[in-house]
């Protein structure tokens, strides 16, 4: 495929042989080499999201992202990865719009801007953030459960108005207080401006050492390192390996802190409470913004119960990925945040959790359907799930069936089970009827799948009974 063309700039500096590094700013675009394999070097049109200097010396580098590529592969390059020499289309300059005196602005329907309308019917309850603290014990303030964040809105803080009142003009500076919201980890921030840029590069977990996708709000000392050691087991995390190694002598944790509750062959669930192991629940949430951009930050993990899925072998239980619910869902979710570690990806692990969650659905006699938006990969799984599961039950079944009764046996919501036959084309429209069908694509499609299926969740070995709360426990809600 050809890479994307450049338009020659439009803004100064208009003679290309004026161009350089220094006149480079935020907006700007221009062919940047992409690393796409071993030995597989390209040049793709990309956007410069951030500029900073490079500690010790006078060059800088830049975050850029990529066009049409996904935003996971954002990342930091240096000058000797731009290509100057094919041109550089600057952003265009804003012009300020001439205020009248004695009006006041207004932004949209005639609201203020500086104001965000609260919860209401039909939108996801809000929270303001608190500021992340320091060292370890920046865990205990850290924003730390996901939950979800329409695109379109734009998070602000209590207080903002007083300090926006506060502020000269012109002693404010947007770019400054974005980059401080990006370096020091802090909870009260607009979330579409601030989490363009992830702040961590790498992380170490065990044997493994993974590239993060996203921004997550770790402690403003974690800001652009170069590696970030986690420990697999308490999910702590440091920045030198001599603190990791003497961190490990010490810890004597050997699995995730809380009932275990499913064991079979080597993968076992353990079942954790938010209000009894924040520390583990706050730092669990950390890593997992590293690897999903649709979730916003919370910081009260009280209302939540976290499984978390884990591989066993002589060292210990690893964690392999978690979903979380809440305990008390009015919507009747049953799972509000899902991932699977990236080095456990493509192994049928994500399927692993999506079905355990639907086994606590059936003990519990519930009809369940995971907190939306979900991830672009998360989406792929259920629907992959769904599928599945509905097409095994209806090769099995004889006779007539309804949506209802197809909703009853899975523990799957109507409305999924519906989409989901419709994504398949099996909903048909017969003499004034609707009847499904399955298609002989579809029946050698599911064998095939299940030809290759490795694990699966075996009910018999599950040993769980639905947890019941008391007032005061939810008084939270």
């Amino acid at each position: 495929m050809a890479n994307p063309c450049v338009e020659p700039p439009t803004h100064k500096p208009n003679d290309i042989h004026d161009i350089s590094q220094e006149s480079l700013r935020v907006g700007c675009k221009l062919l940047v080499e992409k690393i796409m394999g071993p030995n597989d070097v390209q040049y793709r049109k990309a956007e410069i999201l951030s500029i900073r200097k490079l500690e010790g010396s006078v060059q800088s580098e830049y975050y850029v992202h990529y066009v049409e590529f996904n935003k996971r592969l954002d990342e930091w390059v240096d000058g000797s990865r731009l290509d100057l020499s094919k041109g550089v289309e600057f952003p265009k300059t804003k012009k300020a719009k001439p205020s009248t005196p004695g009006v006041q602005e207004t932004s949209g329907r005639g609201r203020r801007p500086s104001k965000l309308s609260g919860a209401g019917p039909g939108r996801k309850r809000k929270l303001s953030m608190q500021s992340v603290g320091q060292n370890e014990d920046a865990a205990q303030s850290s924003a730390s459960l996901m939950r979800d964040k329409p695109e379109e809105t734009t998070e602000t803080y209590d207080g903002e108005d007083k300090r926006r009142d506060s502020i000269q003009p012109e002693t404010f500076s947007k770019e400054m207080e974005i980059e401080k919201l990006r370096t020091s980890g802090s909870m009260t921030q607009c979330v579409n401006e601030v989490a363009r840029v992830k702040n961590l590069n790498r992380i170490q977990m065990g044997k493994y050492e993974i590239e993060g996708w996203y921004f997550s709000p770790y402690p403003p000392q974690f800001a652009h390192a170069e590696l970030i050691y986690i420990c697999e087991f308490c999910l702590c995390y440091f920045l030198s390996l001599k603190i990791y190694s003497r961190h490990r002598s010490k810890c004597e944790l050997l699995h995730p802190p809380g009932n275990e509750i499913y064991r079979h062959e080597d993968i076992s669930f353990f079942e954790i409470d938010g209000r009894k192991q924040k520390t583990y629940c706050r730092n669990l949430s950390l890593l997992s913004k590293l690897f999903l951009d649709h979730k916003t930050l919370y910081y009260d993990v009280d209302p939540f119960l976290f499984y978390i899925m884990t591989k066993n072998d002589e060292h210990g239980a690893h964690i392999i990925g978690y979903f979380s619910k809440e305990k008390e869902s009015l919507e009747e979710y049953n799972l509000a945040c899902i991932l699977t570690l990236p080095q456990y990806q493509r192994m049928g692990f994500g399927k692993l959790l999506i079905s355990f969650s639907y086994e606590l659905s059936k003990i519990e006699g519930k009809i369940g359907s995971p907190e939306k938006p979900l991830s672009d990969l998360g989406l792929l799984s259920y629907r992959a799930y769904w599928a599945e599961t509905i097409i095994e039950l209806l090769i099995e079944f004889k006779g007539e069936t309804t949506l209802h009764d197809i909703s009853a046996a899975t523990s799957i919501t109507v409305q999924d089970v519906m989409h989901t036959l419709q994504s398949i084309d099996s909903l048909k429209y017969y003499h004034g009827q609707h009847i499904i069908c399955l298609s002989e694509k579809v029946v050698n499609n599911y064998y095939r799948s299940k030809s290759k299926q490795r694990r699966s969740i075996e009910p018999s070995f599950l040993s769980w009974k639905p947890p019941v709360f008391t007032s005061a426990q939810l008084k939270y809600l």
